[in-house]
């Protein structure tokens, strides 16, 4: 009887080990492609342009080579706005699934919930009216998003923050963000309304190492701060109660996460503006792609990589004209967006 009663036991543990196996050796798949794709999407930025130059000459120019023609092209004008592109992107991607998975919601993205709102605003202020320059304007964003990001959090929390809330006083918060940026547009003169819009479009247009620096410093320190929360944020998705059972202590993980996730959406956004939808798409994708019971972290970083990637260059040259890659994400991001609010609808849930 004890031999016939262990059996199934034996059986269930063994299909749940090689599921588990089957999910790692996806997850590890996943972000080998998209790593690999990320190199070439990084290399073919390099060489393709209005003047193409070969891998020899890019390569060349990367290993600090003195390669005429490309030097200047590809050195001071290319490799940084690809490299500001990728880091952005990993920034957008991580920050952007850290408050999906934390508040397990699809819609509690930075671009929905005020965040980017909150530097924007900031940053248009700060350009129209205060007249600061690239590095000033940067700070403020990058104070603004993290004093906004805070706000919300204060504003939501009521013995715990539910996620439905946090999102809908985001959202408020974002109008009214987004109405104060919108006067402050409307008082601007010609040529710091063409230098606001730039910014508040997002933008890789003029990059520069000066602009690439500091957000590989943030992604340096912050993003292992995520990684190591990576187990607390999966606990978090069974609910508070269950995660502190656990030993989560939720509301100090919770404001880690919070802080270093906002911390590279501010860092990202004061160098390249608010790239529309990144942030929002980068999760969902990497979901669909990894399947369940994984971490989304790292497959969401390379996504946002990829997409910001991708969609500069589709901007510059893909169209008859040349758009700044938040013009070409928000094309992406809005369909989907207005998607997932009918499907939620129609599933009878709640945002």
């Amino acid at each position: 009887m004890s031999l016939l009663a262990t059996h199934p036991t034996g059986s269930t543990a063994q299909t749940v080990a090689q599921s588990r196996a089957r999910r790692r050796i996806r997850h590890r798949t996943v972000i080998t492609v998209l790593a690999l794709l990320i190199v070439a999407g990084y290399l073919v930025s390099l060489m393709v342009g209005q003047t193409n130059y070969s891998p020899a000459d890019v390569l060349g120019v990367v290993f600090g080579q003195d390669v005429p023609g490309a030097g200047f092209t590809v050195g001071r004008l290319r490799l940084p706005r690809a490299t500001l592109a990728v880091l952005a992107g990993l920034c957008f991607g991580l920050g952007g699934v850290t408050f999906q998975t934390m508040l397990r919601n699809p819609l509690a993205s930075p671009d929905i919930i005020g965040i980017s709102s909150g530097a924007s605003a900031a940053a248009a202020f700060a350009i129209i009216v205060l007249g600061y320059g690239s590095t000033a304007v940067s700070i403020v964003a990058i104070v603004s998003g993290l004093v906004v990001a805070l706000a919300i959090y204060a504003l939501a929390y009521k013995g715990g923050v539910a996620g439905t809330r946090l999102i809908l006083i985001g959202i408020g918060v974002a109008a009214m963000l987004d109405s104060m940026t919108a006067y402050v547009l409307s008082q601007a003169a010609e040529w710091d309304l063409q230098v606001a819009m730039r910014w508040l479009t997002g933008s890789l247009n003029g990059s520069t190492w000066t602009q690439t620096l500091p957000v590989f410093v943030a992604l340096l320190v912050l993003a292992p701060v995520l990684l190591g929360q990576s187990r607390n944020l999966s606990m978090s998705q069974l609910g508070d109660d269950t995660a502190s059972a656990l030993g989560v202590r939720v509301e100090r993980s919770r404001v880690i996460m919070i802080i270093a996730a906002v911390g590279l959406i501010a860092f990202a956004t004061a160098a390249a503006g608010p790239i529309a939808f990144v942030a929002f798409l980068a999760g969902p994708i990497a979901s669909r792609i990894v399947g369940p019971g994984v971490s989304l972290l790292v497959p969401a970083a390379l996504v946002g990589a990829l997409l910001v990637l991708v969609g500069d260059f589709a901007g510059q040259y893909a169209f008859g004209t040349r758009f700044p890659v938040g013009v070409v994400t928000g094309v992406l991001g809005a369909p989907y967006l207005i998607y997932l609010i009918i499907r939620t609808n129609r599933a009878g849930g709640s945002l």
